[in-house]
């Protein structure tokens, strides 16, 4: 058997997006499963908009998402002299041409042969010329491009997705495969780049799909082995057209800077137009390896569901140590530290953010911009609905103060002794647990909801629970009931530091 050698081969004009990481790792999976290897080569013939940013940018993003290549990168603009010496040969074969046609002269020619009725693509006349009229006009500095001769019979390939594909010879314009600037074209540089690279298997995305044919006969003019060819579905949006920025397609460091984790973008995206048989939403890269195989890859276009993204980047988030979560949340604190949104420090409390929020969270930084609570005293309350329903009785007040003072005379401040103080004083008021449960959240966190509350009042402490607790009732005093004005939201005082 031909050893797998599959290639990612990215044009640096651009960040890398979404959809073009789809064929990376499907590239990827291959070569995994089948012992073989992945090759990178950027493809940066267009010397106008190309960047060495883009180019680095594509790299870092496959390194994000852990898709190791195994040998160094190629790029396509070192080997213009190798595809300069192959389009010669093709001329000098009598399979490719000097086309002294003007573009806009082609296109005229190509729409009057279809008004007629005749063939659907463009025959240069030039085709015909001999090697010595076409030697003098070019000797005279007449400007040219080189066509490959397309033949008359029809184009037949056999796609790992599709099956037989058939193109008929009269759709096949005469290509250009030197431009008038004496550049290859992408349809030469890449023929002669994959049979050199060795590339075994050709994994790409169904717009590609109208290039194979010529490529096809390029192979053959060339007598090169030709690659099996795979042309994976488009992606597109919920509404069913093509994806684009509207839908989500961001550039891979967009998603990452929004707090995807790799796994989560690698699973989503292998089986975004792939199947495994098993009704199962969360493989790990193990398992996607072991099964991958392109007879699963589907024929119809692939539907790019974001929602679908981040809840499955939350379960993976759920599975990460908390560890693993504060190391990636430390850089942005500290970052928030230093801008004075938590002037407070870290100290324990990340940890304990991330041990009370992680369940809640689908992004990493969820926990810090939804657990703000835990390294500053709330400023405002955030849930307006909550306190609006939860702090209306006039009684509230009193009771936070009660309370607080039972929690600060305990001796032992646990989930435990919390809930006990709590619930003896419910009954000797006789009211509905939530009565107090609630205005307390509220207290400590500014907010309606959130961890369990006695999990909550442990983790920031007991001097921090008493003194947003009396806080609060000083607020609710001062400005009466209900607390919560239609248009400025609550205040809470600034208080002292949390420890």
């Amino acid at each position: 058997m031909v050893p797998v050698r599959v290639r990612f081969a990215p044009s640096p004009t651009g960040f890398l997006h979404i959809g073009g990481v789809r064929t990376a790792i499907f590239n990827y999976l291959f070569a995994r499963h089948n012992d073989g290897k992945l090759l990178i080569r950027i493809e940066d013939t267009d010397k106008e908009r190309s960047k060495r940013e883009y180019e680095n940018d594509i790299l870092d993003a496959l390194k994000w998402l852990g898709l190791e290549w195994d040998e160094e990168p190629m790029r396509q603009s070192s080997r213009v002299t190798r595809h300069r010496e192959l389009v010669e040969e093709l001329v000098e074969n009598g399979k490719a041409f000097r086309c002294f046609v003007s573009p806009e002269k082609a296109q005229a020619i190509k729409k009057a042969e279809m008004d007629r009725g005749g063939i659907n693509a463009f025959r240069s006349p030039d085709r015909e010329l001999t090697a010595r009229e076409s030697q003098a006009r070019a000797d005279a500095g007449e400007p040219f491009a080189i066509r490959f001769k397309v033949p008359s019979l029809d184009v037949s390939f056999n796609d790992r997705v599709r099956g037989k594909v058939t193109t008929p010879a009269h759709t096949i314009d005469d290509f250009i495969i030197m431009r008038r600037d004496n550049t290859p074209t992408y349809m030469m540089a890449v023929v002669v780049d994959d049979s050199e690279m060795e590339i075994s298997h050709v994994i790409r995305g169904a717009d590609h799909i109208t290039n194979t044919p010529k490529q096809v006969l390029l192979y053959e003019a060339l007598n090169l082995p030709e690659p099996e060819f795979a042309h994976v579905p488009l992606i597109l949006g919920p509404d069913k057209k093509r994806l684009s920025k509207r839908h989500g397609a961001a550039a891979v460091t967009e998603y990452r800077e929004q707090g995807y984790l790799p796994d989560a973008v690698f699973s989503f995206m292998s089986t975004l137009g792939w199947s495994l048989g098993e009704e199962k939403d969360i493989y790990t890269r193990e398992e996607l390896i072991e099964s991958f195989d392109l007879k699963g890859i589907n024929k119809s276009s692939a539907v790019f569901d974001e929602k679908k993204l981040e809840w499955m980047n939350g379960q993976f988030m759920s599975t990460l140590s908390d560890n693993s979560i504060q190391q990636i949340l430390r850089p942005e604190l500290a970052r928030r530290i230093e801008d004075g949104a938590y002037p407070h420090g870290t100290g324990p409390m990340l940890a304990k953010a991330v041990q009370l929020l992680k369940t809640r969270a689908r992004f990493p930084m969820d926990i810090l911009d939804k657990g703000g609570y835990f390294f500053n005293d709330p400023t405002t309350i955030v849930d307006r609905k909550a306190a609006k329903k939860r702090l209306k009785d006039p009684a509230i007040p009193d009771r936070l103060d009660e309370l607080a003072k039972r929690f600060s005379a305990l001796s032992e401040f646990t989930e435990e002794t919390a809930e006990e103080a709590l619930r003896i004083y419910i009954e000797e008021l006789d009211v509905n647990a939530g009565a107090l449960i609630h205005p307390t959240r509220i207290a400590v966190s500014g907010m309606g909801s959130g961890p369990g509350l006695f999990e909550l009042l442990v983790a920031l402490g007991k001097e921090t629970t008493v003194r947003r607790m009396r806080s609060l009732a000083e607020h609710l005093r001062k400005h009466g009931t209900p607390p919560i004005p239609d248009d400025p939201e609550l205040e809470l005082p600034m208080i002292e530091p949390v420890g």
